[in-house]
């Protein structure tokens, strides 16, 4: 024992040798980006699959309308589209990845909508919170784009006010699985991902 510790009060003593013996707190590089793929049900199923994701979260962005709700965004006029924020340590998954996930999930050909959802609110897009996010998904989109051989229209636009949406969406898939699983297949959104992607989509089915 240290000499000096053997000079300690007891209770002090102890709590001393309690604080030296407990393991340092695990550091994280916690981040978030914000994506637009269509149904936000869906991209929320597909990330909280991905490891080092700790939270997603369905909402709004990109519009004119503060704290929107689902009927004004979907009636269309407001700007927005449905998004999903993506809470992530970036000591297990990187920005980069993250992109590169994203768009073999959707289909980043289509400029009308995603699917069987049609209109602005359901056009895909990457918002990027600084020039460095911006230069990697553009990146992405580039390799995407000559992997698929096709133009891809998913812009990267700046981050903008996220708006949560209503709890009810929250976890969809998790609250109706029934009901989720419906609506996904009947949309055929993995169908057409793996149409377009093969074995380079990582959630068709999920």
């Amino acid at each position: 024992m240290n000499p000096l510790l053997a000079t300690l009060p007891m209770p002090v003593l102890v709590l001393a040798l309690m604080l030296g013996a407990a393991p340092a707190a695990q550091a994280e590089d916690l981040r978030k980006i914000v994506v637009a793929g269509g149904c936000f049900w869906c991209v929320e199923a597909d990330f909280d699959q991905v490891e080092g994701v700790t939270a997603t979260v369905s909402g709004y962005a990109g519009g004119t309308l503060d704290a929107p709700t689902y009927k004004q965004v979907v009636r269309g006029g407001t700007g927005h589209l449905e998004v999903v924020e993506i809470s992530y340590d970036a000591d297990v998954v990187s920005h980069e990845r993250i992109v590169e996930l994203f768009l073999r999930s959707i289909d980043p050909t289509d400029a009308g909508g995603q699917f069987c959802d049609r209109g602005h609110s359901y056009t895909t897009a990457v918002f990027a919170a600084t020039p460095e996010e911006r230069a990697t998904a553009e990146a992405e989109i580039a390799d995407a784009a000559a992997l698929i051989g096709a133009e891809i229209v998913t812009p990267v636009r700046d981050a903008v006010t996220f708006w949560p949406a209503e709890e009810y969406h929250q976890d969809y898939y998790r609250k109706n699985p029934l009901r989720y699983k419906s609506y996904r297949q009947g949309c055929r959104r993995d169908a057409r991902v793996r149409q377009l992607w093969g074995d380079e989509a990582p959630f068709a089915g999920s």
